[in-house]
């Protein structure tokens, strides 16, 4: 499944955060810059380096009016954990089911160690402040993907 195209709507939802309270993208619109970042697995090497790297980077994302959500396919309960672990500072929304993932295109088929199975590809959306997705980031190391954020961020909407 293809991404949606940049300068359309970004389709809305509404999940779960790790408190069990409803987020939805629409309630953004007219406010803030959104920047979804979809990882495959809360807890895991990877993915807590891009979350611990968007942590840090807090102020810097406030000052350019975006707010950051991090969604995956696990529960909420482990999304609490992985919250309370590396003491995050941004929601995470549980895509427990991925339907959102999907209307995104970036649930697929994955190949790790020779097997091929589907699961979530680490992909990263920013939609501006009218709701339109402005950039698609799917190609970048965990470890530098909030500098390649505020760099996007400064080139581009602030």
């Amino acid at each position: 499944m293809a991404h949606p195209k940049i300068g359309n709507l970004a389709p809305v939802f509404t999940l779960n955060n790790q408190n069990g309270e409803k987020v939805a993208l629409k309630d953004f619109r007219g406010e803030k810059n959104v920047v979804l970042y979809f990882y495959p697995k809360a807890l895991t090497p990877g993915c807590t380096t891009q979350a611990c790297g968007i942590r840090d980077i807090a102020d810097e994302l406030a000052k350019r009016d975006t707010v950051v959500f991090g969604l995956s396919p696990d529960p909420e309960a482990k999304l609490q954990k992985f919250m309370e672990k590396h003491a995050l500072n941004f929601d995470l929304l549980a895509d427990e089911d991925h339907k959102v993932a999907d209307k995104y295109g970036c649930w697929g088929l994955k190949k790790f160690m020779g097997k091929e199975y589907m699961g979530l590809i680490r992909t990263t959306f920013i939609v501006d402040k009218e709701g339109r997705l402005q950039h698609v980031m799917d190609k970048f190391k965990t470890k530098t993907h909030h500098e390649d954020l505020l760099n996007w961020l400064d080139e581009h909407l602030v």
